[in-house]
């Protein structure tokens, strides 16, 4: 089951959304909705979620195409996302528009830019470091030619 892949679609979301969760709950518990703390603790979650998109793409980048696995990190980032802004604001206390159309989709906005610069700094990351896909398998192809005797052609 867990080679399926849906189950890592839905297993990333759930983990983003672990993340939005325990932000909010510890908001609500532990600062009883101060203005300044709400601000850090939402600056630190969506630092926590680029972070743990950043290392999850740098993992998968060495060992799968990126065809392989972007369409899981983008599917499973984007459900993580509709479960932080529509079933999230639920755990404050809240609905999903208690702030506003524009608080709504000013969070829509702001996980769409760190799920973007999570994945991208994972990968770019790998690549900077010769760790990719692609640059272990022209790395492969080289030492491959590099073994084999250079062909001598007679006149």
């Amino acid at each position: 089951m867990r080679q399926q892949r849906w189950f890592r679609i839905t297993a990333l979301a759930l983990g983003l959304f672990a993340i939005n969760a325990v932000a909010r709950l510890v908001i609500r518990f532990a600062f009883d909705g101060a203005d300044s703390a709400q601000g850090r603790a939402t600056i630190v979650m969506f630092t926590v979620i680029a972070l743990a998109l950043a290392v999850l793409t740098f993992v998968r980048s060495q060992r799968e195409r990126p065809s392989g696995w972007l369409p899981d990190v983008a599917f499973g980032a984007l459900g993580g996302m509709l479960l932080t802004v529509l079933v999230g604001p639920f755990l404050s206390g809240h609905g999903p528009f208690a702030d506003g159309a524009g608080d709504f989709f000013a969070q829509i906005w702001i996980y769409g830019a760190c799920a973007v610069a999570g994945t991208l700094l994972g990968f770019w990351t790998a690549v900077m470091l010769g760790r990719d896909y692609r640059s272990r398998a022209l790395k492969a192809f080289t030492e491959a030619r590099k073994s084999r005797p250079r062909r001598v052609v007679g006149r």
